[in-house]
């Protein structure tokens, strides 16, 4: 069992809306979208004037020009986070981070973290792309809590918008940035806690999405897409053989690809639209950030008996599921 203490999140100021990218030129129109992905907005880190004037087509071109750097959005998610906790920066004794969009290629995205936040911590990255952030609890589940500090601090951040050209009309439309962070202990109650979970991988299917060494982000769209519909709905149905009679609601917070793929999972599932959080509308899709963003962006929803089934799904492939359940108390 993985205490969760609190969760925080944070997304830049900067919206794509539809309308920017119809006014972009790129053959893309609002209908088109919301038909397709059924996402309104996104949030980037860019200048809006910069991909007006850009397109992005040169990403490594971005780092000049990005209004956040990692890090800070990090820090800014983690200040949320020990809030709500109740616990200061000092409290923390470890932090893991991931990523699948780094400012710097070494050292770890986690250093740069607690440095901003004035932590001297052990700190390092579990990358696993969309799944990292279920791979990161789905590690400390399985670590034996004598060997884990009172406190450890989950941070996921990305800035996809970064490594998109703005002239592809079928991934521009998917994207944005944001992070996140999670205040877990193995020995210190809360009132909520991660009590299973699982990972998997198919690495034979490495190359299907990515962002390469030109900092330019692609992906098979229609493989990637049934993968993630297809696995996310038998990780869902594992959940839901276990925890699905328990008394209270049965919640379902899947990986925000796109608000399409995930209506498909919910029907296959037979989850109800009022069990379905998601926030893919509009913040689209956040990598690593989308599905913990939208726990974060309830928590003050949470009600004692909840069962909460998260299932992340991204490149790799990888995929990690788990079970957080709520009691009593605040």
């Amino acid at each position: 069992m993985l205490y969760l203490h609190s969760m925080g999140h944070f997304h830049p100021e900067n919206i794509i809306s539809n309308k920017f990218l119809e006014d972009l030129d790129i053959g893309t129109t609002d209908e088109w979208i919301l038909e397709r992905v059924g996402i309104r907005n996104r949030r980037t880190i860019l200048p809006l004037d910069y991909i007006k004037q850009t397109k992005n087509v040169n990403p490594l071109e971005a780092f000049a020009v990005r209004q956040y750097k990692n890090a800070q959005m990090g820090a800014a998610a983690a200040l949320v986070a020990m809030r709500r906790a109740g616990i200061k920066a000092e409290d923390i004794g470890l932090l893991i981070a991931g990523t699948s969009s780094p400012d710097n290629v070494t050292p770890a995205e986690a250093a740069a973290i607690a440095a901003e936040l004035g932590m001297e911590v052990p700190c390092f990255d579990l990358n696993a792309a969309c799944a990292t952030f279920g791979m990161n609890i789905n590690f400390l589940l399985r670590m034996q809590p004598e060997t884990l500090p009172p406190y450890v601090l989950v941070v996921n951040v990305e800035s996809m918008t970064k490594s998109l050209n703005y002239t592809d009309r079928g991934n521009a439309v998917l994207f944005g940035d944001g992070a996140v962070a999670a205040v877990v202990s193995a020995k210190n109650p809360a009132r909520a806690a991660f009590v299973s979970g699982g990972f998997d991988g198919r690495p034979s299917g490495w190359t299907k999405v990515g962002i390469n060494w030109d900092w330019k982000f692609h992906q098979d769209g229609n493989a990637v897409q049934g993968f993630a519909i297809r696995t996310t709905t038998e990780c869902l149905k594992l959940l839901q053989d276990s925890y699905a009679a328990e008394a209270g609601r049965f919640i379902f917070i899947g990986h925000q690809a796109n608000l399409m793929m995930l209506g498909n999972v919910c029907e296959r599932a037979g989850i109800m639209p009022q069990n379905h959080w998601c926030n893919v509308e509009q913040f689209g899709n956040t990598a690593c950030c989308g599905s913990p963003s939208v726990l974060s962006m309830h928590w003050d929803n949470l009600q004692p008996g909840d069962n909460i089934a998260m299932v992340m799904v991204g490149a790799g492939l990888a995929w990690a599921y788990m079970m957080l359940q709520v009691g009593g108390g605040r």
